[in-house]
């Protein structure tokens, strides 16, 4: 992820929670009900373009 930028689509974003759970170094829930980026270069053992592509409503954009 380091030099990796990731946004969430807050509209898009139900707050199931997939991407947390699959790297809950880079995403977390807030009180919001919705994911958050917890940092640039928070993770460096998973490779976020696939969380973002299991995101069943397509709310995560990493490039």
């Amino acid at each position: 992820m380091i030099g990796m930028s990731v946004i969430i689509d807050k509209e898009k974003c139900i707050g199931c929670g997939f991407c947390a759970s699959m790297c809950p170094d880079a995403f977390e829930l807030k009180d919001d009900g919705k994911a958050h980026v917890k940092g640039a270069g928070a993770c460096t053992s998973c490779d976020v373009k696939d969380v973002a592509k299991g995101c069943p409503v397509g709310a995560i954009t990493a490039k």
